[in-house]
């Protein structure tokens, strides 16, 4: 017998039949004709050479290789009703995936660990891998990627990617304690003749880069003379505090890190270099349980 010449849907009618004892009560159970089911039994029968089942005063009951048939059918049809409902539910509490978010080193220090905690709470069985941002080009790109979520600019990623806005920020420029040429306001001739640190983090075949911004700087008067360029915004600050380079920030960052390392945090000259920071995902995931689980407890995280 070949089983891909076999119907087996003819298998899940015999289980019911088996359960039922009854034609009449496995027709009812499956939503069709009692003549439908007398059918499929007749097919089993000439499939499987064995009556299966043989009439009894108003019932059925099974034969011995029927009786021998009723535990495996059972629990195949459990594993083929826990394959077709995977898709449709997902347990946070008894769940053992893994999900993935990428983020730069802005994120890493401010917002991974508020989302770990709320990880470790609300998801217990499941692991939270944290990839750097900058390795999304190795891996093919966000939308090849594996990762659930990308944390990224707005205007940093493919537009083919789902998105949802997380929060705004605001470029502040870090420079040593004491720095030697800012020892008053800041003015644009100031900030032009300072040698700067540039972050420049790949993204698949985009940058971080916000060109927008640069386009406003130079709009008010503003341009950066770029002495170094690094691919972390930590790396920036840390050159930042141990030379006369300064370096241009989001100033979440830039707050966090003045409470701990000699560095003073300076407002950028002009209006303000604003962003906003957005979550993406891939079509793939984007109806799937698990994975809008764990983007809304993202979400919530961003929140607090």
């Amino acid at each position: 017998m070949n089983l891909s010449e076999t119907d087996l849907n003819l298998l899940f009618v015999l289980s019911v039949v088996l359960e039922e004892q009854s034609v009449t009560r496995a027709a009812r159970r499956l939503h069709v004709t009692a003549p439908a089911v007398s059918n499929s039994l007749a097919r089993l029968r000439a499939l499987l050479g064995d009556p299966l089942v043989v009439r009894s005063g108003r019932g059925l009951v099974a034969t011995p290789r029927g009786h021998e048939l009723l535990p495996r059918l059972r629990g195949v049809m459990a594993e083929l009703s826990a394959i077709v409902e995977l898709g449709a539910r997902f347990d946070p509490g008894s769940a053992t995936r893994t999900f993935c978010v990428a983020c730069s080193d802005v994120e890493q220090v401010g917002f991974v660990p508020v989302l770990a905690g709320r990880f470790a709470e609300r998801l217990p069985r499941c692991q939270l891998a944290v990839a750097s941002i900058d390795r999304l080009q190795a891996l093919g790109g966000p939308e090849r990627a594996e990762v659930d979520v990308v944390i990224a600019p707005a205007n940093a990623a493919s537009p083919s990617l789902h998105s949802a806005a997380l929060y705004e920020d605001e470029a502040a420029l870090v420079a040593r304690r004491n720095h030697p040429r800012l020892r008053g306001p800041l003015t644009p001739a100031r900030f032009n003749a300072l040698r700067h640190v540039d972050i420049r983090i790949a993204l698949g075949e985009r940058g971080l880069g916000n060109r927008a911004a640069e386009e406003l700087m130079q709009s008010q008067g503003l341009k950066r003379d770029i002495a170094v360029t690094v691919p972390t915004f930590m790396s920036a600050v840390l050159l930042a505090a141990s030379t006369d380079l300064v370096a241009g920030v989001p100033r979440r960052l830039a707050e966090a890190l003045a409470k701990s390392l000699p560095i003073k945090v300076h407002v950028v000259p002009g209006r303000p270099l604003r962003f906003q920071m957005c979550a993406f995902w891939q079509k793939r995931t984007h109806d799937d349980p698990g994975s809008r689980f764990f983007r809304e407890l993202l979400l919530e995280a961003a929140r607090e």
